[in-house]
């Protein structure tokens, strides 16, 4: 429902972040058909002279004269969409930067969106958005150090991020860039801090590597009545190397959501929601790996999370798995009231230049 002032009127959205893991793979919840006032025409099935990716999270308005709640109405559209009945979700931010909706260029309202993140078990999913589940790697190929440094991060991302600031005019500018780029993909003597998510995302999209980039200036151009800018080969080629194109700033919503659960992992017991009642010490710890993108040292893991009272055993074992059976744990509840900081961590990788 539009909410307006003296020269603007803006909608309110609701988007939800849904993770799960399974079989060592983060997955989200997507959508790509929806038909409410706020879906992209790509989404509705209609020609889009924009090329836009019908690819989302779930999400729909917010309607006050329905929704008791923003969290009710989020309910609400994920289950429409997905078959998917949520429980606990937590907010994540308010999206409402200027233009993040082509729509608003071409006189439309702002789009003002309200993100919510969900940790779930994956389940078989219905509903009318043709949702799928999908690896979030899809998305950001270069956040999953699982295997060691992603090629994609010495081949592609940082020589031509480097090149791109090197060529910047203004000389603050250009250094302020440099000093980003340091920071967020670990060149020179920073390490890569697995929580910068969107800030490396963001670099991305400045430096028009990515789809949405190329995506956006066109839709600028258009609504401008300029021509179309001319886009190199090579740059579509580059973005083809950097992970699946959503519709508006969907991907940018879901960096923000990725940074946010890895950053909470160091203090925060959220990756017990992921899990089932029991586990083993080696599930809980693919399940770390998973979210944060990076392999963990066992000992010093189990030591963690033990020594530290984040889990208990229960005198079980898991006769289905291979070899010896393995002990089973369960999360220790009371350690939330124990101690203010209960995560499992992330280390930061050293890289070179």
């Amino acid at each position: 429902m539009p909410i307006k002032n003296a020269d603007q009127s803006a909608v309110i959205g609701l988007n939800a972040i849904i993770v799960a893991v399974t079989d060592e793979v983060p997955r989200i919840l997507i959508v790509q058909r929806a038909a409410h006032s706020l879906a992209t025409p790509a989404q509705r099935g209609e020609a889009d002279s924009y090329e836009d990716s019908p690819v989302t999270l779930p999400f729909g308005p917010f309607d006050p004269s329905q929704h008791r709640t923003l969290e009710l109405g989020l309910h609400k559209w994920v289950e429409q969409q997905t078959g998917l009945g949520l429980g606990y979700v937590e907010q994540l931010y308010t999206f409402a930067d200027r233009h993040r909706d082509p729509r608003e260029q071409a006189g439309g309202p702002r789009l003002v969106s309200v993100g919510y993140i969900a940790l779930v078990r994956q389940v078989p999913l219905s509903g009318a958005g043709e949702a799928e589940w999908q690896n979030c790697y899809d998305f950001f190929p270069w956040e999953d150090w699982r295997e060691g440094r992603p090629k994609v991060v010495d081949e592609i991302i940082r020589p031509k991020l480097q090149l791109w600031a090197k060529n910047i005019d203004e000389k603050n500018e250009r250094e302020s860039t440099q000093e980003r780029l340091s920071i967020a993909f670990g060149t020179g003597t920073a390490s890569w801090d697995f929580d910068r998510v969107l800030e490396r995302y963001e670099l991305l999209y400045e430096a028009g590597m990515i789809g949405e980039a190329i995506r956006d200036a066109k839709i600028r151009a258009a609504i401008s009545g300029l021509s179309e800018p001319q886009v190199a080969s090579e740059a579509i080629e580059t973005a083809k190397f950097l992970g699946t194109t959503m519709a508006l700033d969907n991907r940018r919503v879901l960096a923000t959501a990725i940074g946010r659960v890895r950053g909470k992992l160091k203090y925060r017991p959220v990756v017990f929601d992921l899990l089932p009642s029991t586990f083993t010490l080696l599930n809980l710890q693919l399940v770390v790996e998973a979210l944060g993108g990076v392999r963990l040292h066992k000992q010093n893991f189990r030591r963690l999370v033990v020594n530290g009272g984040l889990v208990e055993p229960t005198g079980q074992r898991d006769i289905q798995s291979r070899g010896r059976p393995a002990e089973l744990f369960r999360f220790r509840r009371e350690v939330l009231s124990e101690r203010p900081v209960s995560g499992v961590g992330l280390p930061s990788l050293r890289t070179i230049g």
